[in-house]
């Protein structure tokens, strides 16, 4: 009955691009929080997996940020 709606079983091509895009734009500001406060960008990466990401805002929201001992919060 969906054998040729583009929504039906298959993934379109666009729904990729579209994943990429979403992933961006969560990844950016994430890696940019993690920089501003002195942990590694890289762990922004870590926004992208469930359950992971919420231990990862919770770290940030209750950890010591190593900008806050050094002074630096320009990142």
């Amino acid at each position: 009955m969906m054998e040729g709606h583009m929504f039906g079983n298959t993934m379109w091509a666009g729904h990729w691009l579209w994943m990429l895009v979403l992933a961006i734009v969560a990844v950016i500001p994430a890696w940019r929080i993690c920089q501003r406060t002195g942990y590694p960008g890289w762990l922004g990466v870590l926004i992208l997996i469930p359950v992971i990401n919420l231990a990862l805002l919770y770290f940030l929201a209750f950890a010591e940020w190593p900008a806050d001992k050094t002074g630096d919060r320009n990142g």
